[in-house]
């Protein structure tokens, strides 16, 4: 008998199984994500998209008063970086399946703590995170189911299930105070902790949105003890104004002043019109164009603080000046227009 060579047996062995490994071709209904961040939390959406072909969906394709997979193919999955609030409820951060039960008047979405299943074959509500019942609403046509981030603020954003002439609305809340301060308590874990920049962005974040105080002064104390200059003086004089030590805030700040390098004593003179303080500005300002009487940038903020005032002859001098000074187009053309704004 004729013998086979070792490799061209292993290859006859081999090729029954390899003849078994199918082709990916596109499905009926492809797969998609869409992700949000509202303030630091990131919330994203896996799902496979049904279309509607002519169908009647509600009530028939999706049958009303029964567990949806509120998608096709395997579960949909949403995730939450942080902990939220959703229609008013707490959900922890983690990774859930989305089903529904949908009727005609009312939808209860369910955050299911099992996000691996195929579709809702297997779903055990005892496995439930969460329930929530929201209010579907009439919308235009959409022929592949979608999902869409909507009415985004600073702490929230608007789930919605668009599919057929439906849109169902699910909002998510964030507490953005506590999520961010715990994210740059995190941060200062890391590089920016060795320098001063990053204690003291940290701690003007803290004053600015109502944050901890008694925080934002640590933060600031580390911020002054790696550098002290004009920028971490005047948040440490915000910190204290803000906890009803006035006398200590004014003297801080002039210490501040005296202290400044230009940039610095330009953001203290935006800080005091933030404030709502046009002379202490202005007269911030003034200071940095007798320091720095060739920065086209000191003049334009002079300028700025004067407009404020409603001063435009003074306004239009300074802009002037600034002007004459500015090198880059882009500079030239917004002074330009504020000019003429003011003319």
């Amino acid at each position: 008998m004729r013998r086979i060579p070792f490799a061209a047996a292993l290859a006859l062995v081999a090729l029954p199984a390899l003849s078994q490994i199918p082709v990916t071709t596109p499905g009926p209904s492809p797969h998609a994500s869409v992700t949000e961040t509202v303030a630091v939390t990131e919330i994203a959406v896996t799902y496979s998209r049904p279309a509607v072909k002519g169908r009647k969906i509600w009530g028939a394709l999706v049958p009303y008063g029964q567990v949806w997979r509120a998608g096709a193919n395997e579960n949909t999955v949403v995730s939450f970086s942080t902990p939220v609030k959703v229609e008013g409820q707490p959900l922890p951060a983690g990774k859930y399946g989305l089903h529904a039960i949908p009727t005609e008047t009312s939808w209860t979405v369910i955050f299911s703590n099992e996000s691996r299943a195929w579709g809702s074959y297997s779903y055990d509500q005892k496995e439930d995170a969460l329930r929530v019942t929201v209010t579907p609403q009439a919308s235009e046509n959409v022929e592949r189911l979608l999902y869409t981030f909507d009415d985004v603020t600073d702490a929230s954003a608007t789930l919605s299930l668009r599919w057929e002439r439906l849109r169902v609305p699910v909002k998510i809340e964030v507490d953005r105070v506590a999520t961010v301060t715990a994210d740059l308590a995190e941060q200062l874990r890391g590089l920016p902790r060795f320098g001063w920049q990053g204690w003291n962005g940290a701690a003007q974040w803290l004053v600015a949105s109502g944050g901890d105080l008694d925080l934002a002064s640590t933060w600031a104390e580390k911020s002054i003890g790696l550098q002290e200059n004009g920028a971490n003086l005047m948040t440490k004089a915000a910190i204290l104004e803000k906890k009803g030590d006035a006398k200590a805030a004014a003297e801080l700040r002039k210490k501040a002043d005296e202290v400044a390098t230009e940039a610095q004593r330009n953001n203290i003179g935006y800080q005091y019109l933030a404030a709502g303080q046009v002379d202490l500005a202005i007269a911030a300002f003034q200071k940095n164009t007798k320091a720095f009487p060739n920065s086209w940038n000191a003049w334009d903020s002079l300028a700025e603080g004067y407009a404020v005032r409603g001063d435009k002859k003074a306004a239009i001098e300074n802009y002037t000046k600034a002007l004459s000074l500015a090198k880059d187009e882009a500079q030239k053309k917004r002074i330009e227009g504020e000019l003429a704004k003011l003319r």
